[in-house]
């Protein structure tokens, strides 16, 4: 896979699955685009950590409405054009049915559904009318296991995966003629700050026991198949959803 002179946005890239594809990409050429919404010293870091050199850091909050359409001109301002866009931003929230009051319920969905979904569908939005105009460009979404299989003490996490699904799958069938090609990975539990934070000691342990590989994934393993989905020789597998959870839930 080579992505020399070809110019990458990655939101969430800050940390975890963003830092390593951001990684992934500038090994392999690109110029990479680092979105950060708070923790400015990560993405520093995570500039610091990309070999090569024209990355830069963007920080906006895209999950405000007004934040996708900024980021994108933002990146265009810097480097003229969009090849690809990973949707990889998301937060999870611990709201179990029977744990919580109503109010906290739909502050829960409301928040989630904000980052895991809209900003995801308001970006590609931007990056598809970018990207229409310059020829064509690849998205990669990052989903998850959860949309599958489900998440108790997180449905709202699962339904905004799901849906976002839903949305790349839509998306990779309208714009095909324009020569965008939409792909989705979703990870089981990966070893990143978001994913064992959210875990106690119990829940870690029957994670693990659910994998024959009795482990998490890693996040270079996640950003290998975000490379795959947004490499030259993948436009027929557009609509494809490639999990990435160690055998841990296989769909029929």
């Amino acid at each position: 896979m080579d992505f020399t002179d070809r110019y990458v946005l990655i939101t969430g890239a800050s940390r975890g699955i963003g830092k390593a594809a951001a990684i992934a990409f500038a090994q392999k050429g690109a110029k990479v685009g680092i979105n950060f919404r708070n923790n400015e010293e990560a993405a520093k870091q995570t500039l610091a950590a990309l070999p090569g050199e024209g990355h830069r850091l963007f920080k906006e909050d895209i999950s405000k409405k007004e934040g996708p359409k900024a980021l994108i001109n933002d990146f265009l301002k810097s480097y003229g054009r969009l090849d690809v866009l990973v949707n990889n931003a998301g937060i999870f929230l611990r709201h179990g049915i029977d744990e919580i009051d109503f109010d906290d319920w739909t502050d829960a969905f409301e928040e989630i559904f904000k980052t895991n979904l809209f900003a995801a569908a308001n970006l590609s939005y931007w990056a598809a009318q970018a990207m229409m105009k310059s020829g064509g460009g690849r998205i990669v979404n990052v989903s998850s296991r959860g949309a599958f299989r489900g998440e108790p003490n997180a449905p709202a996490y699962g339904a905004s995966k799901a849906a976002l699904n839903a949305m790349s799958q839509s998306l990779a069938k309208k714009l095909a003629p324009h020569k965008i090609y939409v792909g989705v990975v979703a990870p089981g539990f990966t070893e990143t700050d978001m994913g064992t934070q959210a875990l106690t000691p119990e829940e870690e342990e029957r994670l693990l026991s659910e994998s024959p590989f009795r482990r998490m994934a890693k996040p270079e393993e996640v950003a290998h198949a975000i490379l795959f989905l947004a490499s030259e020789g993948a436009e027929y597998s557009s609509g494809a959803i490639i999990d990435v959870n160690g055998a841990s839930y296989l769909r029929s």
